[in-house]
């Protein structure tokens, strides 16, 4: 067995691929926040690619944790040297195991909040990536207002103390390096967001207003926001996975990353200072992301939440298994093709039917063992920016809406808790107590859980909408998930 690190890298198997570059020479040039498994099943990985093929060597990465459950993360990756394991499985039960080494360094942001600022203020740092999750940015889901009575910004604001959200190092360090004369850094959203770029933008420029006025409009003006589309299937990374690895490759890594084979980034060219030739590995570089991240987060990612729900309540808990169920299969195909589909922009060069049949095979992928419960986590900062849009957009134009009502209503459903054996749910949410109480306010109130503006807009004044949420959650809970879904693969 081989404890992973830059001295034993020899000492692995053939069927094992390593950096083919001198890790020594790595210098940095992005500092990454949220580095959870998709960052290194996606962006760090692409980085690598490169650097295997000569390139990029002065853009290596340090990564920086804010949340408590990140200084175990970074605890493990500086035990082994910032390497870790990728293992990529396709649906034909074929898995390949790579070591990543484009990460240089990973800090835990509570222990030394000045250690990051000044990674950040190194003149060398000329992009800054973020994975924060979609709730990371502090934003109205309906209004995209940044949420300056946020306890938390509040607390940051008031305290003049070292900073302790993402938007407080970011702020100091660009002040600090234009006051050192130095160019700012190009900050890169690489988060589940439609125009990701543009909310980040507006996050941090209203959170430098609540510091400075005059520091919110210099980083307004001159600081670059590129968006981007990223995909790839990363569950989380369990003690089978770590296992697996061990047994498979003779490997002891204290947090691999398991990943589906697929992968996807599209990513607007916008960077002052340079950037790495993403190009050459397989990234696509646009003027205009919009279009691939509508094709993605509201077929990809609005699938998810039409899964979860339904296939929770039903009985499974992993995401092949509901895949491969007929119905939810159909609805889920119905749905996309139906109701996301006419919402969306046509591509050059991408058929948006053998997208949508892609993406059922990718759900079907049982190397995988996505889990449902993964799926459902977090819903109230998912379904507001993956489903709602494709509402709006479908009640505008009088398109079907009868599937993403039925997706919204599965959801309610969940939420109360309890499951149809009367056991109860494990509901993980940022806003767990209020959407739990709207789910329990049914019995006085059918629309209780759309009468929540900051998800739902306005959408509990729709007739055509309200309707079909209503008979999806009349059948959930009088006939049950199963029949539900029955009755919607068959409606005309």
């Amino acid at each position: 067995m081989v404890q992973l690190g830059n001295a034993t890298m020899a000492q692995l198997g053939g069927e094992v691929t390593v950096p083919q570059y001198n890790r020594a020479a790595v210098t940095p040039g992005i500092v990454h926040f949220g580095v959870g498994g998709f960052h290194r099943a996606h962006q760090a990985w692409y980085l690598d690619q490169l650097m295997n093929q000569g390139d990029g060597l002065d853009y290596g990465i340090i990564g920086v944790g804010l949340m408590p459950a990140d200084l175990r993360m970074a605890q493990l990756l500086s035990q082994q040297d910032c390497l870790y394991t990728l293992v990529t499985k396709d649906p034909n039960g074929r898995s390949t195991a790579c070591v990543i080494g484009s990460i240089m360094e990973c800090l835990y942001g509570p222990d030394d909040p000045a250690a990051v600022v000044q990674r950040l203020t190194d003149p060398r740092i000329r992009i800054v990536s973020l994975t924060i999750t979609e709730g990371g940015y502090y934003t109205d889901q309906i209004t995209g207002e940044f949420a300056a009575d946020n306890p938390i910004i509040e607390a940051e604001v008031g305290s003049g103390g070292p900073p302790s959200t993402v938007f407080g190092y970011l702020y100091e360090a660009l002040v600090a390096r234009r006051n050192n004369g130095c160019p700012p850094f190009t900050l890169m959203c690489c988060d589940n967001i439609p125009h990701g770029g543009e909310v980040l933008q507006k996050a941090l420029v209203s959170y430098a207003s609540l510091r400075s006025e005059a520091d919110a409009r210099w980083i307004d003006q001159h600081v670059r926001f590129p968006s981007s589309m990223v995909d790839r299937i990363t569950p989380a990374t369990t003690t089978a996975d770590k296992a697996s690895v061990s047994q498979l490759y003779g490997i002891t890594d204290g947090w691999p990353v398991v990943a589906e084979e697929f992968t996807q980034w599209a990513l607007v060219d916008s960077f002052p200072l340079g950037r790495p030739p993403w190009e050459q590995a397989g990234v696509i570089m646009t003027d205009d992301v919009t279009p691939y991240e509508m094709m993605k987060l509201r077929l990809l990612n609005a699938s998810h939440q039409g899964i979860a729900y339904f296939a929770y309540l039903a009985g499974f808990r992993y995401v092949h298994e509901a895949a491969r169920d007929a119905d939810i299969s159909q609805f889920i195909s119905d749905y996309m093709a139906l109701e996301a589909a006419p919402t969306l922009q046509s591509l050059a060069g991408v058929d948006l039917t053998t997208y949508q049949r892609t993406l059922i095979e990718r759900f079907r992928n049982d190397q995988i063992q996505d889990t449902i419960d993964r799926l459902a986590a977090d819903t109230s900062d998912r379904i507001p920016k993956f489903l709602v849009p494709v509402i709006r957009d479908q009640l505008a134009k009088n398109g079907d809406i009868r599937r993403s009502a039925a997706i919204v209503a599965s959801w309610a459903r969940y939420a109360i808790g309890v499951d149809e054996h009367g056991k109860p749910i494990d509901v993980v949410d940022n806003a767990k107590a209020r959407i739990m109480a709207a789910a329990k306010g049914w019995e006085t109130d059918p629309l209780c859980f759309l009468r929540q503006p900051e998800f739902f807009g306005g959408f509990v004044e729709q007739p055509r909408f309200t309707e079909a949420y209503l008979w999806a959650w009349n059948s959930l809970q009088r006939d049950g998930a199963r029949a539900t879904l029955d009755s919607l693969v068959h409606m005309a």
